[in-house]
């Protein structure tokens, strides 16, 4: 069994007056922070003010880029060309180094959000465009993403170091990728067989996909997103049994 793991959720997802989960209660919790850049989220008063919280409270931080789509909340397909998508990812990666360094932290990862994470899952061209960003930017940031995709065979060519991710609220599919969220039984809400399956995870590299199979996972980290409902409980029921299991919570990065 792995001695520890990384637990990592999206944060910095408020915008203007609105309000987006509870990331003052996640961040006493998670060792990760996937701060929103603003394109599908988040503001530079949200942005800044994450960053002074997870490093008030040890947490690392990284960049959750995206679509530019926030009346999609970064979850609505995109055709971008390759080098438009390049240079916005850049853009929100300037734009939170610059509020984490002001912050006291630094950006030390990549995770993309939402429709852009799914795309590149099996989009080599628009993976490419991704790595190719973030190697411009900094080659020393590690790629959050999920295991066997298209963004980890780029990462691995480009020699960024990839960090690869399950999801503990999500359902899967017997091939792997994520129960798409408008399809039924796509976001897991239950604490306690929520943090029965992230030790399992973990321990036996298992989780169980909806159709009932059992499927292979390899976990350096475990999302809990920002916005799910009961978010901060369920982080907390999978830190407290990972600890129950023996496994330490900490950053990759």
């Amino acid at each position: 069994m792995p001695r520890s793991v990384d637990l990592n959720s999206d944060l910095g997802e408020s915008f203007g007056a609105w309000t987006m989960g509870d990331d003052t209660a996640l961040l006493r919790i998670v060792s990760s922070a996937n701060v929103a850049c603003g394109f599908h989220a988040g503001d530079a008063s949200t942005m800044l003010s994450t960053c002074r919280e997870a490093a008030a409270n040890g947490v690392t931080v990284g960049a959750h880029v995206s679509y530019r789509d926030l009346a999609g909340f970064g979850r609505r397909a995109m055709e971008v060309p390759a080098g438009e998508l390049r240079d916005e990812v850049l853009y929100q990666l300037s734009a939170l180094a610059g509020l984490a360094r002001v912050a006291g932290t630094a950006v030390r990862y990549v995770k993309p959000h939402g429709a852009l994470y799914n795309r590149i899952v099996a989009d080599e061209r628009q993976a490419r465009a991704v790595v190719d960003a973030v190697v411009a930017f900094d080659p020393r940031l590690a790629m959050l993403g999920l295991a066997g995709s298209a963004v980890e065979r780029a990462a691995e060519e480009a020699g960024l170091r990839f960090v690869r991710e399950a999801f503990v609220d999500r359902s899967y599919r017997a091939d792997g990728t994520l129960v798409p969220r408008g399809e039924p039984g796509a976001l897991l809400t239950d604490d306690a067989a929520i943090a029965e399956r992230a030790v399992r995870m973990v321990a036996d590299g298992v989780v169980t996909a909806a159709d009932g199979s059992d499927i292979a996972v390899t976990v350096d980290s475990l999302c809990v997103h920002g916005d799910t409902p009961g978010a901060v409980a369920m982080a907390a029921a999978v830190r407290e049994a990972l600890a129950a299991a023996g496994v330490e919570v900490g950053p990759f990065a």
